[in-house]
């Protein structure tokens, strides 16, 4: 690997003798760092979703010749597969790396939420720390020295969209341009997952809730569902964050400029979560990416296959956009089912902070 892209690796101690984990982390420096911005990106927080791994594995490779021409402006860092602890943990042959089997604590949530004044804090006494609160530290650390913070996910069948703190909106439209989103979620910043813990402690510092923060981003980027997982959809992809850091000044490239983003911007309290009233086989009848009407048929729940008229029927509470829907066709009771994105408050009331836990 060339000297100008430092290959490191953050290694967490593992709660039982003999183990340990690594983290890479590939840094880019950038021939104008000091004077335009300072990038962090990681990906597979939750350890089972890919696309962003395949798209960082794309990216990255396309930020070496980047450096090799001179072309990178900004320092970039980049994490390809933050949570080697939630890869490792695996449940009768399926990777369960959403929520960590010992303390069964959600990978994200629960990150610190402090001022940024205080990142250095971060680190101190780490071995009081399990594995998994080691590793949250440890990200938020690396993240809180950048600018511009994209944590790329993806959910179970969805369109490409993000959550986006309305600090950043619409400055932040840029980025739903240049990954050609179909929605954008804008979060009221009241969780503890890991792009608000970001912003959380840079609103700190400019005077608490309800301020902007022009010139910086922290995002949760879905990059569509988890079957979407190959090389055009990852190339695709990398172009699209390539474009956003040509756009933002961190990279030289000289490709065309960006069309204004026009898709929709919906508060998380106009998402209609749909949720399963009684267990069943799920029989969908609209796909992500349909229009739906008030009143239209979503879906069907079968709890006793065989008889019929115990079906039960799932409607649109109002008009909207399929934008995610499970890729399980049997659900539980209040499993969700889709969000669907409208221009009315739900009247299903939520919560303050993340759509689901």
């Amino acid at each position: 690997m060339e000297a100008s892209v430092k290959q490191d690796a953050i290694v967490i101690p593992g709660d039982t003798p003999g183990v340990s984990w690594r983290v890479p982390v590939l840094e880019f420096s950038g021939a104008k760092a000091g004077t335009t911005p300072k990038v962090y990106i990681q990906a597979a927080l939750h350890a089972n979703e890919l696309p962003g791994v395949a798209t960082l594995h794309r990216l990255c490779a396309r930020l070496r010749e980047a450096k090799a021409a001179g072309a990178i402006r900004g320092d970039i860092t980049i994490l390809p597969q933050a949570n080697p602890i939630g890869a490792a943990q695996s449940h009768f042959g399926e990777m369960q790396g959403r929520f960590d089997l010992g303390s069964r604590g959600n990978y994200n949530r629960d990150f610190p939420l402090i001022a940024a004044s205080d990142r250095d804090d971060l680190l101190v006494d780490l071995d009081r720390f399990t594995a998994p609160e080691r590793l949250k530290r440890e990200l938020l650390y690396r993240a809180l020295g950048a600018n511009l913070v994209l944590d790329l996910h993806c959910d179970d069948e969805s369109l490409p969209y993000a959550y986006i703190d309305s600090a950043f909106w619409p400055e932040a439209s840029d980025l739903a341009s240049a990954l050609d989103m179909d929605a954008v979620f804008l979060s009221d910043g009241e969780s503890s997952a890991f792009e608000e813990a970001v912003s959380y402690a840079w609103k700190q510092e400019e005077g608490g809730k309800g301020v902007p923060l022009p010139g910086r981003l922290s995002v949760t980027v879905e990059l569509r569902g988890r079957r979407n997982v190959g090389p055009d959809v990852a190339q695709c992809d990398a172009d699209g964050l390539w474009a956003f850091l040509e756009t933002r000044g961190v990279v030289d490239g000289g490709g065309p400029a960006l069309r204004p983003y026009a898709g929709p911007a919906f508060a998380l309290d106009t998402i209609e979560m749909i949720k399963a009233p009684i267990p069943g086989t799920i029989l969908f009848h609209c796909d992500i990416g349909d229009h739906v009407e008030a009143g239209d048929l979503l879906a069907v729940l079968v709890p006793r296959p065989g008889f019929p008229e115990d079906d039960v029927e799932l409607r649109a509470p109002q008009a909207g956009l399929v934008v995610t829907r499970s890729s399980a066709r049997f659900a539980r009771r209040r499993d969700d089912l889709m969000k669907i994105g409208c221009a009315e408050m739900t009247a299903a009331g939520r919560r303050a902070g993340t759509l689901e836990d």
